[in-house]
């Protein structure tokens, strides 16, 4: 893909470097966290928020503000201001949030967040949180190690964030409250996470667009994209761990739904194509 010559925002919290930061009030926000994971594309935002009233949040440290100038940092400032510049397209009102990279352990207003947890984003703070470290951990577990594919991580937490500011992932917590068994909140969870996948594809397809072809996407970058989503599915995850499918247990949606979702996304375009709720 290309974006080297792509927009920067600036908009990152650089915490690199600065070391694992503990927990305000005592260190269980990592025990909670660590085990909704899955290394994947990060925590359900309403489980974050519902970890926020019972961590009661956590002390932040701040890192550098600004445009880091390595490569790996520059590459996430751009596709994030991407992001950004779409979605200030699709979405009015639309207001980005702050990328946070660390380094095996950070402060967030969602508790104590770890790098085994996979990249994640904080409705509480608005912040989307990268160890870049995830990207070894992605290719480990099947995922491509194309630049497009890393660029789909970051685009599917920003889709976390555009939930919230629409109350998607207010409603969806509100429906798993009501629901009946953990089967049934897990579908919901799902839903979610599929519509992040959309909503990446609908970023792919209009990158270029907003930013004069300084960052674009191929069918070639897509379909690596489609082989990171086949290898992060609940049901590829469950495999490679040893355990039988379960899908009353998927909270991510399986191989075959997320690279529906991003396709689907790629080829609308449009958010409205997103309707991952639909039947639920």
């Amino acid at each position: 893909m290309r974006w080297e010559g792509g927009r920067r925002g600036g908009n990152i919290d650089d915490r690199r470097g600065m070391g694992g930061v503990g927990v305000a009030g005592g260190g269980i926000g990592a025990l909670v966290l660590a085990a909704i994971g899955y290394f994947v594309f990060g925590i359900d935002p309403q489980t974050t928020q519902q970890l926020t009233s019972q961590l009661g949040g956590a002390t932040q440290q701040e890192g550098a503000q600004g445009s880091p100038e390595d490569q790996a940092g520059r590459f996430v400032d751009v596709i994030g201001t991407n992001v950004d510049d779409v979605w200030k397209t699709k979405l009015q009102g639309y207001r980005p949030p702050t990328v946070t990279l660390y380094e095996q352990g950070t402060n967030t207003g969602c508790g104590f967040g770890q790098a085994a947890m996979g990249p994640f984003y904080c409705p509480a703070d608005q912040h989307v949180y990268l160890d870049l470290s995830f990207w070894s951990e992605m290719e480990r577990l099947g995922g491509s190690s194309a630049e497009f594919a890393r660029a789909y991580v970051i685009a599917h937490e920003y889709g976390h964030h555009v939930q919230t500011l629409t109350g998607a992932s207010q409603q969806v917590q509100q429906a798993q409250q009501r629901a009946s068994s953990q089967a049934e909140g897990n579908r919901y969870s799902v839903a979610l996470e599929l519509q992040a996948d959309c909503y990446a594809g609908v970023w792919a397809a209009n990158a270029a667009a907003v930013s004069n072809g300084e960052v674009a996407v191929t069918a070639a970058d897509i379909e690596e994209g489609m082989k990171t989503a086949a290898a992060i599915g609940d049901d590829a995850l469950q495999r490679s761990a040893g355990r039988s499918v379960s899908p009353d247990s998927f909270t991510h949606g399986s191989s075959a739904e997320r690279v529906r979702w991003l396709q689907i996304g790629y080829q609308s375009g449009d958010p409205a194509a997103c309707d991952t709720f639909r039947g639920l």
